[in-house]
């Protein structure tokens, strides 16, 4: 099975609850090797709505879009295996104005953000000297790219107490985004550090205020649509791993959970107009929403057909005050 069932993990963080894929050797290009080794490869692009500014670009939201034909994927796995297991890390390729864009995102940090203790938001990277016609690194830059975070984050380090949020690459820029505590300092100490070790590289510093962190909730952190893909995308790849092609409709298994028997009724009836099957009821203990539900139906389960129903089977719970918690299935190899 691809998925822990709820029932056997009720107290777990959405975070905790996440299938990570251990064998993922292929992923998006760029991480400084001082982060984590839980990373997954979304396979999907999103069109973020912008005018011209890049203010108004940096607060936009992402709305889906047809996913496009090219994916660059860098080596990433075993670089990764040294990293802290105590932050969960996440990427996703998008579409933006001007062309495909990356963000790689702390996700542990939405659990307790926005921290008091960190008010300050500096975004500092550089202008690529080689990049693709993307717009992202070219793989004789990656080896540098890794460099310039790792030094500009040990800079930050014996600075300033720092909670590293993501990274945005884009349009031939690399950013890194960090959350201090105070600001006194950094910025001259950075511009020597550019200056000192990577003369050859345009970078950028900016620092403001955005004690509500305003730039990780609008901006890296993926939305509700955008998650599922995400969410999707690690359960299928375990599918694949296991030898599965994807080819083939199968059994479908999805769990929600709700406030009232009175809303997951309703549910019910939706679920039955959809030609799902109701396989397991549970009322749980000692849980905000203690209506288990199991439904199933057989599907494909390539990324966009089973997209599509996480997202209406999530929105539908949502209007009735429920939750919906993932899928499961069986892997089915080819002889």
């Amino acid at each position: 099975m691809a998925r822990e069932p709820r029932a056997k993990a009720e107290e777990k963080s959405r975070q905790e609850r996440a299938v990570f894929v251990p064998a993922l050797t292929f992923l998006l290009l760029f991480v400084s090797r001082q982060k984590v080794n839980k990373i997954s490869f979304l396979y999907k692009h999103y069109r973020l709505q912008t005018d011209n500014t890049t203010a108004a670009r940096r607060q936009a939201k992402h709305s889906i879009m047809k996913k496009q034909s090219t994916i660059l994927f860098g080596l990433l796995f075993q670089a990764l295996l040294s990293f802290s297991q105590e932050e969960n890390w996440d990427v996703y390729m998008a579409q933006y104005d001007k062309g495909v864009g990356s963000t790689l995102i702390n996700m542990s940090l939405k659990e307790y953000a926005p921290i008091k203790e960190f008010p300050f938001l500096l975004t500092t990277g550089v202008k690529l000297i080689k990049c693709s016609d993307d717009g992202l690194p070219t793989k004789d830059e990656f080896e540098v790219l890794y460099q310039i975070s790792d030094k500009m984050k040990s800079v930050i380090d014996s600075k300033l107490k720092n909670k590293s949020s993501g990274t945005f690459s884009y349009q031939c820029e690399r950013i890194d985004y960090y959350y201090l505590n105070d600001t006194i300092g950094i910025r001259k100490l950075l511009e020597s550090a550019y200056q000192t070790d990577f003369p050859n590289y345009k970078y950028s510093i900016n620092i403001k205020n955005d004690k509500n962190w305003e730039a990780y909730f609008s901006f890296l952190y993926p939305n509700d649509e955008a998650y599922e893909y995400m969410s999707n995308q690690k359960v299928i790849l375990n599918l694949t791993k296991e030898g599965d092609n994807l080819s083939k409709p199968r059994q479908v298994d999805h769990w929600l959970y709700f406030k009232t028997e009175a809303d997951r009724n309703k549910f019910i009836t939706y679920a039955l107009k959809e030609k799902f099957k109701v396989k397991n009821k549970k009322n749980l203990n000692d849980s905000k929403l203690k209506y288990q539900l199991q439904i199933s139906r057989v599907d494909k389960v390539d990324i966009d057909s089973i997209s599509k129903i996480t997202i209406d089977l999530r929105k539908k719970a949502k209007e009735l005050n429920g939750e919906y918690d993932g899928w499961e299935t069986f892997v089915i190899k080819e002889k």
